[in-house]
């Protein structure tokens, strides 16, 4: 595009800015690095932008990986809709939202602006957690603006489902920040009973530079499957925990080493958050970080969130910590939540004390595995099943000496893992 400053094709680009200078941009700086916002054609005509975004092959970064121009299609084909940039990061263990919203906060708006003023939205709203730092920086930077559609910032509770796309919907209609049953998708009735695009703020800072720098562009970094870049949070035990920017598809021992690798041996890497599932290590070190990749090696990319667990830690004993926060995060309105959860996290739990009721736990526990997924208002239950099932496959030997009576170092250890405090 003429006039354009050029983005390197590979290497930083949704913290480009930060490479560059070492701070958050203001928005002249802002402007200095990517030139003003791509306003095609009259507001409504989304056609261009959908195209270059299917072209560019951009997937969501929330956590399912929905193809983005799918998306914005389904919003389109409504009246006046409604983008929603999700920010709040349920998902205790990732930082990448929260280091984007403080880094390029413009960025972010510019995405969720051109999504509005492509659609015809009638304005484009903001969530965050309350009482997250990313409140004040994106006020500020609204307040720095004169956008064509009004951007408004909504500060949510910050639970655990809160952040799942129907409960954002929800609490902006009744106050209520707890998950919808589906249909009616967001992108069918949401906000106002209007059709709503809800995407995660990296996903529209993307397409902020999708609109920008073209598809081709964004496709010279990344795979087929997963084209472009994407931030992942990387903790637990390695050396520099951080969140880093790498290119879809890099092994998922490269972005340990880029966060200066495992401070100690590590058996095992949770993959994907708290929803996410245990990979073997060294055996998965070299498993792609895309969907198609995360899948093969057992596990779902899901939130990119690498947490490395260290030597002489239990992982049956993190997980029952990781269960029981879970379980606490209830949105107490379906059977598998309000019920299942409490009862998955007693068994494991009964498991990594030794207890004589050990085996007849473990034998409730893959039961209740089988039944749980599937049944619930939302992918909550699921994620908690998926997480307790990789933790009894990877950790089988240490399964076998719990259920013999003999406990692992690691099992009377505090949580190594963040579990915020209960609101």
């Amino acid at each position: 595009m003429a006039g354009t400053p050029v983005l390197p094709a590979t290497g930083p680009r949704l913290l480009a800015g930060w490479h560059e200078t070492g701070a958050p941009a203001d928005l002249a700086e802002h402007r200095r690095r990517y030139g003003p916002l791509p306003l095609a054609g009259r507001p409504g005509r989304p056609t261009g932008l959908i195209d270059e975004v299917t072209a560019a092959g951009l997937r969501g970064r929330g956590g399912a990986g929905f193809p983005t121009a799918r998306k914005l299609a389904a919003a389109a084909s409504g009246r006046r809709p409604v983008v929603l940039a999700n920010g709040c990061e349920g998902e205790p263990a990732s930082a990448k939202d929260a280091a984007l919203l403080d880094l390029a906060p413009h960025l972010v708006l510019d995405g969720a602006v051109l999504a509005a003023h492509a659609l015809g939205a009638s304005e484009a709203v903001v969530c965050v957690h309350d009482g997250a730092a990313a409140l004040s920086t994106l006020a500020g930077a609204i307040a720095e603006r004169d956008d064509p559609v009004p951007v408004r910032l909504v500060a949510v509770p910050a639970r655990y489902v809160a952040s799942e796309e129907s409960a954002l919907v929800r609490f902006l209609n009744t106050g209520d920040a707890r998950p919808t049953s589906t249909p009616p998708r967001p992108s069918e009735r949401g906000v106002n009973g209007r059709p709503t695009l809800v995407d995660n703020v990296e996903t529209l800072a993307h397409l902020a530079l999708v609109a920008r720098f073209g598809a081709r562009w964004f496709r010279a970094a990344g795979t087929p499957e997963l084209p472009g870049t994407l931030l992942v949070t990387v903790g637990g035990a390695v050396r520099r925990p951080g969140v880093y920017e790498v290119a879809g598809g890099t092994a998922l021992g490269a972005a340990l080493q880029r966060a200066g690798g495992p401070a100690t041996p590590v058996p095992a890497v949770l993959a994907g958050g708290y929803a996410g599932s245990w990979l073997p290590v060294p055996r998965s070190l070299d498993a792609p970080l895309s969907h198609e990749g995360m899948r093969t090696a057992g596990a779902a990319l899901g939130v990119a969130v690498l947490l490395a667990l260290p030597t002489g830690a239990c992982g049956l004993a993190q997980t029952a910590h990781l269960l029981r926060y879970l379980a606490a995060e209830s949105a107490q309105q379906c059977g598998p939540c309000t019920f299942g959860l409490p009862a998955i996290a007693t068994d494991l739990t009964d498991i990594v004390a030794c207890r004589r009721s050990a085996p007849a736990a473990l034998a409730r526990l893959h039961r209740r595995l089988e039944v749980i997924p599937g049944r619930g208002a939302c992918a909550h239950p699921d994620g908690a099943a998926r997480l307790t099932a990789s933790a009894l496959r990877v950790f089988a030997a240490d399964l076998h000496d719990h259920l013999q009576g003999r406990p692992c170092p690691g099992a009377g250890d505090p949580p190594l893992f963040p579990i915020p405090a209960r609101r």
